[in-house]
């Protein structure tokens, strides 16, 4: 067997760069993908926790705040996750849209006349048979009120 004198090609080659593996971020994720991780993360929260008002408006607007601005981000090269970031801010938007209305269906009912009316006759109730009858003569006129809102 004779020695190789460099003169005919191998079927290999040396790896570019003195012979060192290309280097990867950690765990083989993009550099500064935290925000549009957080942004997702904080969306779906928002979505979930809608009913819970404080859920819905502050994490949705936690969510489309840093989606937005991972998404500015990962467009200008600086960051990764654009896809995440956008899904978290329309998350987080579908989020704060749904405890708005919650917020608006919650507001519209106590400020409704059968609301009032309610609001006046548990203050003059005497005993429990008095605001048992103030319970159900609010979900007569509250069902009326309803009714005449949505049109039936």
């Amino acid at each position: 067997m004779t020695a190789y004198d460099g003169s005919h090609p191998q079927g290999w080659q040396q790896p570019q760069g003195g012979g060192q593996p290309p280097q990867q971020p950690p765990s083989g994720a993009a550099p500064g993908r935290g925000l549009a991780v957080a942004a997702l993360v904080l969306g779906i929260l928002a979505c979930v926790l809608f009913w819970t008002v404080v859920g819905g408006v502050l994490l949705g607007l936690l969510a489309v705040i840093l989606g937005i601005v991972a998404a500015v981000r990962a467009r200008r090269g600086r960051a990764g996750g654009r896809g995440m970031a956008i899904a978290g801010a329309v998350l987080g938007l579908l989020g704060l849209i749904a405890s708005a209305l919650i917020i608006a269906l919650g507001v519209s009912i106590l400020n409704s006349d059968s609301a009032q009316t309610f609001k006046e006759c548990m203050k003059d109730a005497d005993g429990q048979d008095d605001r048992r009858d103030c319970e159900k003569k609010f979900k007569k006129d509250f069902e009326k009120d309803w009714d005449r809102e949505v049109g039936n």
